[in-house]
């Protein structure tokens, strides 16, 4: 097992408080997130707690190094700061600090969502956000919080040319994702519920005729 491995699997188990914790690949290695919240990165030497205020206080008093990764050659550091030894081996200090980057993503999430617009999220167009308008989803906050499948049959209440791909789209975009980035596992089983939508639908149409 590699290194960077070791390091997000010591993460999650010290971590484990915060929530389930996932991981996915980024900037060469891997954003460690809880429900889609990015508060850390790891890479192959070590883990980087994302910058809050609790974690600048303990940078004064122990200064800590920042991450750097390279685009296209150029050294880009980015606002985040490795665990040293010190706070590996104090496991409840990090995890106090662990629990504040996480608050301090969340609420910048929150901001970033209140104020874009549902055309700036991943995926969505100008005429996706006007259809859903059209069926009452006003907000980015509003399609969060009823998902995908129900935003889906909604713009297919008005529209019934709306397919699979617009499904995986506002999938993506409320996950942040280029649909075509969807995880495997997510595509399937949203194909599998639109299939047996699908199939549900013409057999009532089948019935009423």
């Amino acid at each position: 097992m590699k290194k960077h491995h070791q390091v997000v699997e010591r993460s999650r188990v010290q971590l484990a408080p915060l929530g389930k914790i996932e991981s996915r690949t980024q900037f060469g290695g891997y954003a460690l997130a809880v429900e889609q919240v990015v508060f850390a990165l790891v890479n192959e030497e070590g883990l980087y707690l994302r910058a809050c205020e609790a974690l600048r206080e303990y940078v004064a008093e122990r200064p800590l190094e920042t991450l750097v990764f390279r685009k296209r050659g150029i050294p880009v550091s980015l606002n985040y700061f490795k665990v040293d030894e010190a706070l590996w081996r104090n496991p409840e200090h990090l995890l106090t600090l662990s629990a504040a980057s996480l608050q301090a993503a969340q609420v910048e999430l929150k901001a970033r969502h209140n104020a874009l617009r549902l055309k700036d999220l991943p995926n969505l167009s100008l005429r996706i956000e006007m259809m859903l308008r059209e069926a009452g989803i006003c907000t980015v906050k509003h399609l969060c919080e009823i998902g995908a499948k129900k935003s889906w049959l909604k713009l297919k209440a008005i529209n019934q040319h709306v397919g699979f791909k617009t499904l995986l789209a506002l999938q993506g975009a409320i996950s942040g994702h280029h649909q075509a980035a969807l995880p495997h596992a997510v595509k399937a089983e949203l194909s599998d519920w639109y299939n047996a939508t699908v199939k549900q639908a013409f057999q009532r149409e089948g019935s009423g005729r």
